[in-house]
């Protein structure tokens, strides 16, 4: 067990010095402009080369990391968390040149290329070639292939860099959870089960990166995430989206990528998601909504189970003021709490609240949440995955 320090930086004060290569912006180098924020690097740091794994700042949401070339190292990552063994890792690199070393013959797949130029750093995945010899098993669990990811993150691209070795690093919560989109969050599920977090705030997307598998014919996005379907299908001709274009049941057993095979993103409360049956919302969904979750309510009561206390996960109509929280008492004498993810129409926004939202929820340990769906528009898609992996139950209306 430890006692586990959190040590704020501040991402603004990270610069980043353009390389004069090929990769000007990817091969760039960090210079921290704090002091203080340097010692919270440097002690980062140490702990990574100790072996140890820490909770760190991405993009996308908080992730646990570890030196993916270090098989033990790796090991406390699915310790800490209580993680399935067979549930692979993302690596996390800061620069092309620690992409290319951990390549077998150090050639990055054209196909990828454009990709790259365009979208790294930032929040998606790339499925690649490896070997065991260069990457442990623990991290792709047996595969020949490895996702690797090179964030955004002014924090986390500087402490990979600093380590000079790449970081294997899956989301930092327990196992199932929702994901942590803030340092508190990591605390709550792993406090004396690491020994170090850095806490930069907020993450500005999320939700986990998108992870795409260009290797495969045609080309596909195996976890829908940060990057857009809509963005990189103008960049692969046939992009597919699992589960929404094909299935594969052999991959869904023997996953290449985390978020495949397992329940996740779950709080401890029972989740029952309400979405249209259309892609498009009509104007009597909110009549719609309350009608049934109010029918559920009532039948999981006539069942003999005992709630004192419900939360709604919604959207706020477009040109309303967007208020986080609202309180009732409903005619049954059950508290309910409403929280609002985000406007209607801006599922970035709602990519951010909606993690925030369910763990929000189950702190003040409500029964029952009840969530409304979105369109899968755009970051759109990314939030249905997640909430329907969530989800205990879903009904459509």
């Amino acid at each position: 067990m430890f006692q586990t320090k959190l040590s704020k930086v501040n991402p603004t004060h990270f610069k980043f010095n353009l390389s004069k290569c090929e990769f000007p912006e990817q091969n760039a180098s960090c210079t921290v402009m704090n002091k203080e924020d340097e010692m919270a690097i440097n002690t980062a740091v140490e702990w990574l080369k100790k072996g140890e794994a820490i909770g760190i700042p991405t993009e996308t949401v908080y992730g646990l990391a570890a030196n993916a070339l270090n098989a033990t190292a790796v090991s406390k990552i699915f310790t800490a968390k209580n993680r399935p063994q067979d549930n692979p890792l993302i690596v996390h690199i800061s620069s092309i040149d620690m992409l290319k070393s951990l390549l077998p013959d150090q050639i990055i797949p054209p196909i990828y290329l454009p990709i790259i130029h365009k979208y790294w750093p930032g929040p998606l995945t790339i499925i690649l070639p490896t070997t065991a010899s260069i990457i442990p098993p623990s991290v792709t669990c047996g595969h020949t292939t490895v996702g690797i990811r090179f964030p955004s993150h002014p924090v986390a691209r500087c402490l990979i860099e600093r380590c000079g070795f790449p970081l294997a690093a899956p989301s930092a919560n327990s196992s199932g959870k929702p994901s942590p989109t803030l340092a508190s969050h990591v605390l709550d599920d792993l406090q004396g089960r690491i020994p170090f977090i850095l806490d930069a705030g907020a993450c500005d997307v999320g939700v986990e990166s998108t992870v795409l598998d260009g290797l495969r014919q045609p080309p596909a996005i195996l976890r829908p995430g940060g990057l857009t379907y809509e963005a990189l299908r103008n960049e692969m001709k046939g992009l597919q989206v699992y589960r929404k274009h094909f299935v594969d049941k052999e991959l869904e057993m023997a996953p290449t990528t985390p978020g495949m095979k397992y329940r996740h993103y779950s709080p401890e409360a029972m989740v029952i998601l309400i979405e249209h049956k259309n892609s498009t919302r009509d104007s009597a969904f909110n009549v719609k909504f309350d009608t049934v979750w109010k029918q559920q309510l009532t039948h999981i009561q006539q069942q003999g189970v005992r709630v004192s206390k419900v939360g709604f996960l919604r959207t706020t109509e477009e040109g309303r003021d967007h208020v986080w929280e609202s309180t009732n008492l409903l005619d049954n004498g059950v508290q309910s709490i409403s929280l609002q993810m985000g406007r209607q129409g801006h599922p970035e926004e709602i990519a951010r609240g909606m993690f925030k939202g369910l763990r929000e929820l189950d702190s003040r340990s409500v029964d029952i949440i009840f969530v409304e769906g979105i369109s899968e528009d755009r970051e759109g898609m990314a939030v249905m995955n997640r909430l329907r992996k969530a989800a205990s139950k879903t009904i459509e209306i």
